[in-house]
Formats: C-alpha cells, sequence, structure tokens
C-alpha cells in the first residue's frame, strides 16, 4: 500500500471539508490546498470527506472540483476522488462507450483487480449507469474482442494458492497447440484466461516456458500490429505480471513523442493505494531513472504536483 493518507487521528473530516470549501472560495481557486487535502487522505477518509461535503453544503463535491479545476489536473483529482469501484465503474464506462480495438482499458481493470474489488466495481457499474458491465461490453464490441471481453468480464477468478501442477502441464500443452495453429480466438484458450485462478494460469505459462522454450507472449507477437493478439498479450501481463503491465503503460505515456496523459493520470490514479511502491520499482529498473523524475521532467504545474503526490514524491 502507498504511503499517501495521513493516520485518521491526525484529521479533521469537518476541517478538511472547511478548508476545501475556501479552497473554492473568493476570486481564484486555491489548487495547492485541494493538492494538499486530498492527495494525502486514503480511500475511506476521502469517501467520508465526499459525503461530509455533501451534508454541509448539498453540494456534490465532484461537481464542485469539476466546475472549478480545468484539463489534466481536473481529471487527476476528479479519478481520485471516486472511491476504487466507483472510478473502476466510470473507466470502464468510459472504455466501453468509446471502444475501439487499441483499447486495452477493459482488460486492464478486469485482469488486475482482485475477484472481490471487480465484483464491487462491477455493483458500482449497476448503480451508476443502470445497467450491467456485461450488456454494454457485448454491445459495443464486436468479433473476437467480444469472444475475449465478455467472459473476462463475467468471470469471478478463485484465489486460493493451490496449483493443480498436472493440469498446468495438460493446458500449457494445449495452449501451445492452439497458439501454433494460430487458433487464437479458440474456446479452450479463452477459456483458461478467463476462468483459472491467477497462480493457475502463472503454473501453466511458467509450464509453457519449460516445455516449449519461449514465453506465450513472444509467440503471440506473430502479428506486431494485430490489435486483436496485442490485447490477448496485454491480458496475460495484467493476470501474471501487473507492475510490468503498468509500468510498460507508463514508459509509453511518458517517453514517446509528446505525454499521453489520459494512461498517465489513469494508472497514477487507479495504483496508487494498491501496488505503486512495486510500479516504481520496475520503472526505475527497466528505465534508470525514478518514475518522479520521468514524470517531472514531462509535466508542469498543479497537475505535476498533483501525480508527484500521488507516487509517494511530492510532501507525502
Amino acid at each position: 500500500m502507498s504511503t499517501i493518507s495521513v493516520p485518521a487521528h491526525d484529521i479533521s473530516i469537518a476541517d478538511d471539508v472547511e478548508q476545501l470549501r475556501k479552497a473554492f472560495s473568493g476570486w481564484g481557486t486555491n489548487e495547492g490546498l485541494i493538492i494538499s487535502i486530498l492527495a494525502h487522505r486514503n480511500a475511506q477518509q476521502r469517501k467520508q470527506i465526499y459525503e461530509t461535503y455533501a451534508s454541509t453544503y448539498n453540494e456534490d463535491l465532484l461537481k464542485s472540483l469539476d466546475k472549478e479545476l480545468s484539463n489534466d489536473f481536473e481529471r487527476i483529482v476528479h479519478l481520485w476522488a471516486l472511491g476504487p469501484s466507483e472510478r473502476d465503474a466510470y473507466l470502464a464506462s468510459e472504455a466501453t462507450k468509446r471502444w475501439t480495438k487499441s483499447n486495452q482499458v477493459l482488460v486492464e481493470i478486469v485482469c488486475t483487480r482482485s475477484a472481490h474489488d471487480l465484483l464491487l466495481a462491477k455493483q458500482a457499474y449497476h448503480a451508476c449507469y443502470k445497467k450491467s458491465i456485461e450488456e454494454d461490453v457485448a454491445y459495443h464490441t464486436t468479433g473476437d474482442f467480444r469472444k475475449l471481453l465478455l467472459p473476462l468480464v463475467g468471470t469471478y477468478r478463485y484465489e486460493g494458492s493451490e496449483v493443480n501442477m498436472t493440469l498446468a502441464k495438460t493446458e500449457a500443452k494445449l495452449l501451445h497447440e492452439k497458439i501454433c495453429d494460430k487458433c487464437y480466438n479458440d474456446d479452450d484458450l479463452i477459456r483458461i484466461l478467463a476462468t483459472r485462478s491467477k497462480v493457475q494460469i502463472n503454473a501453466t505459462l511458467n509450464q509453457y516456458k519449460n516445455q516449449f522454450g519461449k514465453d506465450i507472449n513472444k509467440d503471440l507477437k506473430e502479428d506486431p500490429k494485430d490489435e486483436y493478439l496485442a490485447l490477448l498479450r496485454a491480458t496475460i501481463k495484467c493476470l501474471t505480471y501487473p507492475e510490468k503491465y503498468f509500468e510498460k503503460v507508463l514508459r509509453l505515456a511518458i517517453n514517446k513523442t509528446g505525454t499521453d496523459e489520459g494512461a498517465l493520470t489513469r494508472v497514477v490514479a487507479t495504483r496508487a493505494e494498491v501496488d505503486m511502491k512495486t510500479i516504481k520499482e520496475e520503472f526505475q529498473r527497466r528505465n534508470s531513472v525514478s518514475l518522479d523524475k520521468a514524470i517531472a521532467k514531462d509535466t508542469g504545474g498543479d497537475y505535476e504536483d498533483m501525480l508527484l503526490a500521488l507516487v509517494g514524491c511530492g510532501d507525502a
């Protein structure tokens, strides 16, 4: 867990709410005050702030933030202010309704969350959008993409530590046969990725490498421009090495010509309270530069300050 929150006994929710109200008052918005409060409160504390703000001022804090802030800073504050399950529902809805074949956000959400967290996100989706995420995914996607995404979204994986090695060897062989035959949309291939526990999938893919001498994702790079294969590789990376997946998203977001603020914002907001420390270590290992330095070089102003506070390099 990231150390971004202040111990509960050291803060007053009522004071936070009053200070946030002050940040919106007068001629200008006090962005620094907003960052100093929200970036250093955990999910439970932010939920209390949100509820207390509504009962005190009869206003929605998110709407007040959206009205007062703009651009990338508004986006990161908005995503951070949401609870984890509401945030996932919001991002899933966006990704589904604006779906393109290169969009990997849905896979990112459904394959890196725990079974329980995914269930909470699906319940939040029901509450927010009055329909199921499965319904929207089925409606907005097509072909092989729908065939892969729908079972991934609909699954409730077992999360115990048990591994069946006999099954791992059998299914590694099965996966290799399907990939050799270029049956990338095969029912069994999708079934294994969509239903097996993450530890079982890890065991199967280790067997794959042991038996056939290559990582499965190397064998799935037959056509680097094939967007379905890219989604399949992202699925496997998210299920097995989420920190490597997120490091790559951040690296591509920061290092390419022009920053991909959408990806940078999403990963920082969704992983700050989960595994940001591991992602930062992976980023340093892979790029020989710290994530905070890379962010500081590529961003500016209040947006940069909020990002750095959330990755644990600001005033935390």
